[in-house]
């Protein structure tokens, strides 16, 4: 099996990233490792019948600068919660025949229908509508490929396009998500994973999760693992995990940019009309993203993300539909909400003068990055020193380049 399809937890980053995001500095092209899909590899679908779904679209287009190619225009019924399977059909049909090859995920732009069949809509979307992805009396149901893997290429790899939902009552709060996640990308926040343990057990099975959490990302961010129903007042939260029909004190807290959360219940992907808390609540309050499921999933910790894959994942550098996406192992009945691509900590680097440049990550553990040349970007390349030391969690890299360096570098983790 390929390193990129194995699972992370048994890599622990053993693995080399193809090259992703260029920088040009003068006459010099560096090279940074691939952490994530781009905007023009996301297309963006638009229901043309649902006032919200233009404008959403319109806008977040503008924003996210998509290509003209990447934008799908359907008509479908709106002001549905569900599609039957007989409607989205056809649908599926005209998106895969509208969709360039080169996409790698969807971005849905309306709130309404949420569902297809027994599936979330944006199962339905990644997968294609198949009932092996639903389960009865409490079943299991099938997994994701996708899942805890190192892949930037889900279509590639997989023949996946993993989907999120730019959700929202009203234009004013999908916009003002939109505008969340585009001042996510590359801000570093400082903050704190929150992960609740709440007096209601059987919705806090992920709690059993806890320990292997802060084993695996406890050097990359705080991490407070508390008993209590809610927490109130916290100025710092980068990620709430926790599980609780209704989340109580959500007005008093601060998420910071590019906030992921919450809640394991059974129908919080019900966004307009579910009986439960709604997992627009936590949009509404400042995360970037978020989940629930569309239908009764039982209390299988396969059908919620793991905390430990998705926070891993997006301080790694992944967006926010790729460490959500991949956190998942049965995501059938599940529904990703959100800005696909805020990204707040891929790799990043600036130049400081003539000849330093300053390189700005999270690493899960102790590393060595190696520094290659080459005359073109297709090599050969040659390395140029004796790596750069990073530790376990951020870190803000001094890297000195001589002014006789190739045209080329790159950057290896």
């Amino acid at each position: 099996m390929p390193a990129k399809h194995l699972p992370v937890f048994l890599q622990l980053l053993g693995f080399a990233l193809l090259l992703g995001a260029t920088h040009v500095f003068a006459d010099t092209n560096i090279l940074l490792p691939r952490t994530g899909i781009s905007a023009d590899e996301l297309a963006l679908l638009i229901n043309d019948n649902d006032p919200l779904s233009r404008e959403t679209g319109a806008y977040y287009q503008r924003m996210r600068r998509l290509p003209e190619q990447n934008v799908i225009h359907l008509r479908f019924p709106a002001g549905k919660t569900t599609l039957s399977r007989q409607e989205f059909e056809p649908l599926k049909a005209e998106i895969d025949r509208l969709t360039p090859t080169h996409i790698q995920a969807f971005a849905a732009a309306w709130t309404q229908p949420y569902k297809v069949g027994c599936m979330s809509m944006t199962s339905a979307l990644a997968f294609g509508y198949d009932e092996k992805y639903c389960s009865t009396k409490c079943g299991q149901s099938s997994p994701s490929r996708y899942f805890d893997t190192a892949s930037t290429y889900p279509f590639n790899d997989f023949q996946t396009r993993p989907a999120m939902m730019l959700a929202g009552q009203s234009f004013a709060d999908v916009k003002a998500l939109i505008d969340r996640g585009i001042e996510a990308d590359r801000s570093f926040p400082e903050g704190t994973a929150y992960l609740l343990s709440t007096s209601d057990k059987t919705r806090s099975v992920r709690a059993k999760l806890f320990g292997i959490t802060k084993s695996v990302v406890g050097a990359m961010l705080p991490i407070e693992e508390i008993e209590a129903d809610s927490i109130t007042g916290r100025q710092d939260v980068l990620f709430y995990f926790t599980g609780l029909a209704q989340v109580p004190n959500l007005g008093t807290i601060k998420f910071m940019p590019g906030a992921l959360a919450d809640h394991l219940t059974s129908f919080g992907g019900q966004l307009t009309d579910s009986t439960q808390m709604s997992s627009l609540r936590w949009l509404e309050a400042g995360a970037a993203a978020s989940y629930g499921t569309v239908t009764e999933p039982c209390n299988h910790l396969q059908k919620f993300p793991m905390p430990a894959v998705a926070m891993f994942h997006y301080l790694s550098g992944a967006t926010a539909i790729e460490a959500y996406w991949k956190s998942v192992a049965w995501p059938g009945e599940g529904l990703f909400i959100g800005e696909p691509l805020a990204r707040p900590f891929a790799p990043t680097l600036t130049r400081n003068g003539d000849e330093t440049y300053q390189l700005k990550l999270i690493s899960p553990k102790k590393a060595v990055w190696r520094v290659e040349q080459a005359d073109s970007i297709m090599g050969p390349f040659q390395s140029i020193s004796r790596g750069l030391p990073v530790v376990a969690g951020r870190n803000t890299v001094r890297i000195a380049i001589p002014a006789s360096t190739r045209t080329y570098l790159r950057l290896i983790r």
